[in-house]
């Protein structure tokens, strides 16, 4: 069971950028997945998530407006996109995985729930 996040870059304030978290080794479909960040000597946050069937999911307040998570269990990934970014936004993102129910709408906010992490994507935005 892996799972790889990507399209982490720099960009500057105001871009965009399309984070994308692939698995192996198992199919997404069956798992609620997570986008979670750490800044530098801050504590890791989430940051969106989704439910296994895609019907429902979340967004932090320092996010919402701007940031899309959408999944295609048929090419075993799930899309973070990215814009209007902010030198805030600046941050190694994480994408987790847990499993749950086939097509459930539960969702999962918080990172002590997630049983599958991916090694971390470096999103930098410049001022």
């Amino acid at each position: 069971v892996q799972l790889q996040a990507y399209g982490g870059g720099l960009v500057q304030a105001g871009g965009s950028l399309r984070l994308s978290c692939a698995a192996s080794g198992f199919t997404l479909d069956h798992y609620a997945i997570g986008w979670f960040r750490q800044a530098p000597g801050k504590e890791r946050e989430g940051v969106s998530c989704i439910s296994s069937s895609g019907g429902s999911t979340y967004y932090a307040d320092s996010v919402k407006g701007r940031f899309t998570i959408s999944r295609d269990n048929a090419k075993n990934t799930v899309y973070l996109l990215m814009n209007s970014l902010k030198p805030e936004d600046t941050a190694v993102y994480y994408c987790a995985a847990r499993p749950t129910p086939y097509f459930s709408g539960s969702y999962y906010p918080n990172d002590y729930e997630y049983d599958y992490w991916g090694q971390g994507t470096l999103v930098t935005v410049s001022s």
